[in-house]
């Protein structure tokens, strides 16, 4: 799944290939990717591509006074390309769920590979209209996200903090990926309760959350979007990593897998040597 680091990239790709530029057709070729009906698709066709931002996982581009909003999900792409098809799209079993095309050809596709169709496009007026946007906590990457702001959200919660760092409606832009990096950094166990963190395990915390995230982004910018999947998988160093050594102190990466996910760890520098219990069989450990 895309997260802050790749979404942070792919809307500065965007700022340099399709800002300026008018839509010339914007076309869902799947009638469940389109979660909005007003305005309607046909108001984009005329419009200019002013500004592409991000709201924690969500693309915004910004086409005169509507927003384009996508969220690429779990299996979703932006698969860039300088001559697009001038042929409508067709309904069907392909992975294409959404194109949108310029005024000089080039363009873009949105794919969602899998079954499980979670991709989505909105069209709105203001982007808070995105009940996802709307609910969003605070960007992990902005100058308010300050260590005291980390500590009021990790105050009270008893709740481990790997689910803290994956939910949206707490930080924004943090997945299942980069939480497994975050916690590794900064040699914690994803089992923790956010409740128990002392104030120099915060700021060890918040230092993690940050340079995990700004170096991502850094590693991947100027990438074209086509690499920016490769990118992550290289850059990542626990996470889909099981099996193999830890890249800081040589142990093997353990995983704790449940119904829809799986998190990766290393035992040396993140739980004193002590191997998770999954959930599934036996008493978490803390």
């Amino acid at each position: 799944m895309p997260e802050l680091p790749e979404v942070e990239v792919l809307a500065a790709f965007l700022r340099d290939r399709a800002c300026g530029h008018a839509i010339a057709r914007a076309e869902a070729a799947s009638f469940a990717v389109l979660k909005t009906f007003d305005p309607p698709l046909s108001a984009l066709p005329g419009l200019t591509i002013t500004g592409v931002g991000r709201h924690g996982k969500f693309l915004d581009l910004t086409c005169g006074d509507l927003h384009l909003v996508i969220h690429l999900a779990r299996a979703g792409w932006l698969r860039w390309r300088d001559d697009l098809p001038e042929k409508p799209v067709r309904p069907g079993k392909s992975p294409l769920a959404f194109r949108l095309a310029l005024d000089d050809g080039s363009g873009f596709d949105l794919t969602e590979a899998g079954t499980q169709k979670r991709l989505a496009v909105y069209l709105v007026r203001d982007p808070q209209e995105v009940p996802g946007v709307a609910t969003l906590g605070p960007e992990p990457m902005a100058d308010d996200f300050t260590v005291q702001a980390l500590a009021d959200i990790l105050a009270g919660r008893r709740t481990q903090i790997k689910g803290v760092l994956r939910d949206q409606h707490i930080i924004a832009g943090i997945g299942n990926a980069y939480s497994d990096e975050v916690l590794h950094t900064a040699k914690m166990s994803p089992y923790k309760l956010a409740a128990s963190f002392t104030p120099e395990e915060v700021e060890t915390l918040h230092a993690a959350i940050v340079t995990t995230l700004r170096d991502a982004v850094k590693r991947s910018a100027g990438l074209a979007a086509a690499d920016l999947k490769g990118e992550k998988k290289t850059g990542l160093r626990v996470h889909g990593k099981a099996g193999q050594p830890c890249p800081v102190c040589g142990d093997a990466i353990r995983e704790v897998s449940f119904a829809d996910s799986a998190l990766q760890y290393c035992p040396t520098c993140q739980t004193g040597g002590k191997p998770l219990a999954d959930r599934r069989l036996s008493r978490l450990l803390k």
